[in-house]
């Protein structure tokens, strides 16, 4: 059941005191029968809400009702109910949870914040999926959330891209982190702190045995170390390419991709007629890949061995493909 609608319920009754579900329905544009579920939500949560039958009734919130937290300021309000992470909570299996727990707050909270806060989460949008991604499963992250809250030790079936098969090890987790729309799991593997992709996770067993944490640990700054280390670990390879006008803007756009990080393209004057742009890319593999595949249209003029490479790729794709080897 979803959070903005319940709270828009509320809201509705707030205001009015009594509507129909009929006229619910039409201001919520769901079906009567929609609405009377989403009556019994609140009441579960713990709203006095009601309905009355006969001519006259409708659906009624308790009049003069309040809680003890109405102090809240519409910029709290569009804090709090706009940028609470409705997404995330949901991959954490904590969805329902936070629906309910809005619902409550959202009775409240001032009339104008609520308004404020509303007319902020109309005009902006969390998109967390990375483009040109699909969105990650991660079935298992609420087992990993429950196991690192319980500080118990988790026995992992892990799919790391760099091994032919998947791999059993038995991990202390640390906690959980979402990076750009992917979530982490933070665990000491053998006494080496290490990051593992959720949606690389495909078995997680809790055990019943307690995790070694530091019981000082910063999850924050373990996370920021962890990164740090594997950036640094990205050495990167400095280009200088040639790129032909007309295809400026997209090649820009393309190597953004792949350029290491905290760098970006930049323009180095000309050769030939043709803009130069100095990068640099993530490894030796990513500055052939984003040269080839611009066919005729780039040309590499530094580093001067890196020519070679790429005339060697070129030669081994042709003989795969069928054409001619010859360069």
């Amino acid at each position: 059941m979803r959070a903005d609608r319940l709270l828009q319920l509320l809201y509705l009754l707030r205001r009015h005191g009594r509507l129909t579900a009929a006229r619910l329905a039409e201001l919520l544009e769901v079906s009567e029968r929609t609405v009377l579920r989403d009556m019994e939500a609140l009441s579960a949560a713990g709203v006095p809400v009601y309905t009355e039958q006969g001519r006259g009734g409708g659906c009624v919130l308790l009049e003069g009702w309040e809680t003890d937290v109405s102090g809240l300021s519409p910029d709290e309000a569009q804090a709090l109910f706009a940028w609470t992470a409705q997404g995330a909570a949901a991959d954490l299996g904590l969805g329902p949870q936070l629906a309910t727990a809005l619902t409550k707050l959202s009775a409240t909270v001032p009339q104008p914040a609520l308004e404020r806060a509303d007319a902020l989460a109309a005009v902006v949008v969390v998109d967390r999926r990375r483009w040109f991604a699909a969105s990650e499963e991660v079935p298992l992250l609420p087992r990993l959330r429950e196991a690192a809250v319980a500080r118990r030790r988790v026995r992992l079936r892990y799919g790391a891209p760099s091994d032919p098969e998947p791999s059993r090890r038995t991990v202390d987790p640390y906690g959980l982190v979402e990076n750009a729309g992917r979530w982490y799991l933070l665990a000491a593997h053998r006494g080496v702190v290490k990051s593992f992709r959720a949606s690389r996770i495909l078995e997680a067993t809790v055990l019943d045995e307690p995790a070694r944490v530091p019981p000082d640990l910063d999850l924050a700054a373990e996370w920021a170390r962890v990164r740090a280390a594997f950036e640094d670990r990205q050495q990167g390879v400095a280009l200088v390419v040639a790129v032909r006008p007309e295809v400026l803007g997209r090649f820009r756009l393309v190597a953004s991709s792949q350029v290491a990080t905290g760098t970006a393209a930049e323009a180095a004057g000309e050769h030939d007629g043709w803009p130069l742009l100095r990068l640099t890319v993530r490894a030796q593999e990513a500055g052939v890949a984003l040269v080839l595949g611009f066919g005729g249209d780039v040309r590499l003029v530094e580093p001067v061995a890196l020519p070679d490479a790429v005339r060697r790729r070129a030669r081994a794709a042709l003989a795969l493909h069928g054409g001619s080897a010859e360069m």
